[in-house]
């Protein structure tokens, strides 16, 4: 019986030690900082047999988001001028919103789910919800599908 792949969205604070030096050590790599990927394991403190391991499993969300569409899901409250914070945010970022549903408030919050298009000229799409996070009446912003 082939076991199916299943992909997992996981905020950087939720991923292993292990696997986040696996990023770093292939960003090393990539960058042509480091010679070989002996000397990208010794620098970020992680065993060639843990690189090798994970490598395949484990990138970062921005490095493969472009061209994509991203379905997002937020908690808000209710307040005048909050959508539109928020969807600049989302311009600001460069990336294309393709469709937006917001929910009839129920006790001053609202339920909002958007399709964004991240573009070639799109920033990063973790700064992207960390700012839209950061936003003042605005609760969660989750992920819900990348196509």
């Amino acid at each position: 019986m082939q076991e199916s792949t299943k992909y997992f969205v996981v905020k950087q604070k939720a991923v292993p030690e292990v696997l986040l030096k696996v990023v770093e050590a292939k960003r090393l790599i990539d960058s042509g900082k480091v010679l070989s990927v002996q000397d990208a394991v010794e620098q970020v403190g992680i065993s060639r047999s843990s690189f090798y391991k994970y490598k395949d499993d484990i990138f970062q969300f921005h490095d493969n988001a472009q061209g994509t569409t991203i379905t997002l899901t937020f908690q808000m409250d209710d307040e005048p001028g909050l959508l539109s914070d928020v969807l600049k945010n989302i311009a600001d970022f460069g990336a294309n919103i393709l469709t937006i549903h917001q929910s009839i408030p129920i006790n001053g919050v609202a339920s909002l789910s958007l399709s964004v298009q991240v573009l070639p000229t799109t920033g990063n799409i973790s700064s992207m919800i960390e700012a839209m996070e950061a936003q003042k009446g605005v609760h969660n912003v989750k992920i819900l599908a990348k196509e």
